[in-house]
């Protein structure tokens, strides 16, 4: 999969960085990954779409090789500042259609600029985004008032997180089957060793994402999620996996419930589904992009 590397000094003061494919005149197929990951760790999913679509890779803020840009920003202006890289640097790809896709993370900012540009892209793939329901929204703004949010359990766990490797096949079998890489296939893992670390002066590797900013967004969410769900228009269809977080499969159902424009399709595996099976999650992006 032959990709070039581009950057944009966004408006937030930090530069963001990712790879496209050169133009060749096939949709081009935008997309986002998950918290904690950047958009080469999909490469298995990704080298299967590769056939049918241009690609263009976006890395959010501290991820990848983006800066790590200070204090997270907050998932509503990551949405923006990505709109922004893909209109300075989306140009190249002209009068080509264009389509959306984002994972977890990825999957919700994918949708905040679905509401915020409903032009931009003409059809969307969001991968098990993690749709907070209204009543855990409301009990997260809660704790964040009192400052308990920023404790969670998940943030704290990601704050104590390994980062750090001898090399990486150490880290390969470090990784390997444990925590959020159960099941993954070893192409799958294999790409997030070799493109979600970066070597050090001592010789080792580390995590390009720090466990901080990955928990500073653990310990975040998106503001007026909802009436923003409501406004697209955009067809939309929710790939998520049939044992993925309870909460999301409410989010989703909600949506899917809610909206016209939104459907969803329930995947065999866990919240990385596409990790665990990226061939059919590559032919079910395809089989909805492609029926437009």
């Amino acid at each position: 999969m032959q990709l070039q590397a581009w950057y944009h000094s966004c408006s937030a003061g930090y530069t963001l960085r990712g790879e496209h494919s050169l133009p060749s005149g096939k949709p081009v197929l935008h997309f986002l990954h998950g918290n904690g990951y950047c958009g080469r760790t999909y490469e298995p999913m990704l080298a299967r779409l590769a056939p049918h679509f241009d690609l263009f890779l976006s890395d959010v803020q501290g991820h990848g090789d983006s800066d790590h840009g200070g204090r997270f920003h907050g998932w509503n202006r990551t949405a923006e500042l990505c709109l922004e890289a893909w209109r300075a640097r989306g140009q190249i790809f002209r009068n080509a259609p264009v389509f959306a896709v984002g994972h977890s993370f990825g999957g919700v900012i994918t949708s905040l600029m679905l509401a915020k540009a409903p032009t931009q892209f003409a059809r969307a793939v969001l991968l098990d985004p993690v749709l907070f329901p209204p009543a855990m929204i409301g009990l997260m703004a809660l704790s964040d008032v009192v400052g308990l949010y920023s404790r969670n359990t998940l943030a704290s766990r990601t704050r104590k997180r390994r980062h750090h490797w001898p090399d990486r096949q150490s880290a390969f079998a470090s990784l390997q089957g444990r925590g959020m890489f159960k099941g993954w296939k070893e192409e799958a893992l294999w790409a997030y060793v070799n493109h979600a670390l970066r070597n050090v002066a001592d010789g080792g590797v580390e995590l390009k994402c720090k466990p901080a900013r990955e928990a500073e967004i653990f310990s975040s969410y998106p503001r007026r999620l909802w009436s923003s769900l409501e406004k697209i228009r955009t067809p939309t269809l929710v790939l998520r996996g049939e044992d993925t977080y309870p909460f999301a499969i409410k989010g989703i159902e909600r949506w899917c419930a809610s909206n016209d424009a939104v459907s969803q399709r329930v995947m065999q595996g866990g919240h990385c589904f596409m990790q665990e099976d990226p061939a059919a999650t590559a032919a079910a992006i395809t089989d909805f992009l492609s029926a437009g």
